[in-house]
Parts: structure tokens; sequence; C-alpha cells
């Protein structure tokens, strides 16, 4: 019987895997119904304890899309960790789902969720990780670089900059997604927002044998200059709202205009996970711009999240 595995941080995937399940996100996105693992239907529990639209809307619509049935649950009903513990919530689930998606707030809950409940466990989002997220970007980079071109090159040797917030979980997902693809990372951040120590030291050791770089600046056209994409965030995470106007000054530097877009290469793209907050960390222009590619990257959560739940589902 094969171990079940879980996909709760970019690194959980190896280099091979990765690659694996992004080609099996573009053939899902060619052919919607190529793939039927949850057919019967099988149920895949969708835990929400944090706001979102992108998550639900691609979850459930990807679940159905797989033949299976997206059981929804809303967290503060369900009140996990708190009415009833981590692991008795997860034997509960493991017993009538195929698969469970969380979306949660410390990284420790969904762990603790993975060790008891017997079925896949899939990373919605937490405070230090948007896995889902980080395929989905990778997969729309790949589709406007040829990254991902049958007999093409990989995404490796390719170059992203991350500039804004360098100390929430898109951060730390581009850094150990983008090393694990053996991309150059780069993370433009003031000083007191930089990625955490240790993520930065697990992202150089994934680089260093991909053959990929990691570099953390505190200069946003350092960040930028020459890649292939650009990508920023909220300065504002959620559970941070009330630093909003703390936030807005040493973030000003790093906003994503027309002229640090000018220091990436000519053919760049421009990626946000969304809701993005124009006139903030990005402006109208680049977002609404020829050079931004915000809305593929949206569907391709459908397409990628698709692609990781039936690699979990019907791996040997």
């Amino acid at each position: 019987m094969s171990t079940v595995r879980h996909f709760l941080a970019d690194d959980d995937l190896s280099t091979d895997e990765q690659r694996e399940v992004l080609e099996l996100a573009l053939r899902l996105k060619a052919d919607r119904f190529a793939e039927r693992p949850l057919a019967g239907p099988r149920s895949v529990a969708i835990i929400f304890d944090k706001p979102t639209l992108r998550t639900q809307v691609s979850f459930t619509a990807g679940i159905s899309e797989l033949g299976g049935y997206p059981m929804l649950v809303d967290g503060g009903l369900a009140r996990i960790g708190v009415r009833e513990s981590v692991p008795d919530v997860a034997r509960v689930l493991g017993r009538q789902v195929a698969a469970i998606v969380w979306r949660t707030y410390e990284q420790s809950r969904i762990e603790e969720m993975a060790e008891h409940a017997g079925v896949p466990v899939v990373n919605a989002l937490t405070d230090d990780y948007h896995p889902c997220q980080g395929l989905a970007d990778l997969l729309t980079i790949a589709e406007h670089t040829g990254g991902l071109a049958p007999s093409g090159p990989a995404l490796a040797g390719r170059s992203l900059a991350y500039v804004g917030d360098g100390a929430n979980n898109m951060a730390h997902t581009y850094l150990l997604a983008g090393a694990r693809a053996g991309m150059d990372v780069r993370v433009g951040a003031p000083d007191g927002y930089r990625p955490a120590p240790g993520i930065v030291a697990r992202a150089e050791e994934i680089a260093a044998g991909t053959g990929g770089r990691v570099t953390i600046t505190g200069s946003a056209q350092e960040a930028v200059q020459g890649v292939t994409a650009v990508v920023t965030d909220t300065w504002v995470s959620m559970g941070h709202e009330e630093q909003a106007a703390e936030r807005e000054t040493p973030f000003l530097p790093y906003r994503l205009d027309a002229d640090l877009l000018a220091h990436a290469a000519p053919e760049a793209v421009v990626l946000h996970c969304l809701p993005a907050y124009r006139g903030k960390e990005i402006t109208a222009e680049v977002l609404d711009g020829p050079r931004s590619v915000v809305w593929d990257e949206a569907e391709n959560r459908l397409h990628a999240q698709k692609a990781i739940l039936t690699w979990l589902l019907t791996r040997r």
C-alpha cells in the first residue's frame, strides 16, 4: 500500500514531481474532463477559516469537473481546534471523504490534519505558504514563456522577482516553488518585512540542487532587473488589517508601476494573486496593461488544483 502524500508546502514535491503536476495541469486546461479520479461522486471536504473567492470557486469547480462532490465546510461553524481538536476532526473527515482541502491560519494546524486524516490533505493557504497559488503561477509563467512546450525547456533558468511584503506567505511560496523549478528567484522587500530566515535557507538548499538561485535585497530595482516575471501582492495580508496605515510608507518604493516594470526584460509578464488594490501595491496601468497575465493566473488556479488533486489521488 502506498504512503498517503499531502501538499502542505511548495517543497513537498520534488523537481520532477512538480514538473509532472504542471504538465498535467496543462493537459487538463486543454481537456477539462480528461481525468475523473473522483467519479462516483467521491467527496472532497473544503474548509475555509479565512476569506475566499478564487480558492472557493476554483476548488468547487475543479472537484466537480474531476467527477467529485465538493463538500463545503464552514470554518466558522466547525470551529476546528476550539469546538473539537484538529486530530478528532481529521479522523471524522478521513473516513468519509477522498481528500481534504483547508484554508486556515497556522501551518501547524494543517500539518496536524495531515498527520491524522489518512487521506491527502491540500493546503489552500496558511499564514506561511500558498502552494496552490505557487503552482498556478509557475503554470502561468511557463505558458507565457514556453517553459512547458512539448520537448521544450523547463522553467529552469527563468527569473522571477517578487516585490513588496517579503514576510508573507506568497514570498515564501515563490522562494520554495521557484527554487524547486530551478529558477532565479529574487525578493525585494524593506527592512522588517523580509522572508523568514529558515525559509530562505531552505530555498537556498533546494536551489543548490536544481541550479536555481535565491536573492533577498532591499532594492526593488535590483530585484526586477532583467527578470522574466514580476510579481507583487497586497501590502496588508489577512490578519494584519490594523497595520494598513503604518505599512504604506515603507512599501511605497516597492509599488509595481511602469517605472519599476521598465527594469524587467522587455517581454516580462506581471502577476498578482489577487485581490489587488490599484494605486497601492500595483498601479492600474500595470495591472490592466498588456503585460499583465493576472486573469490567466486566476484561471490557472483551477487547472493547477485539479492537477495536484489528481496526482495525489492516483499516484502509486
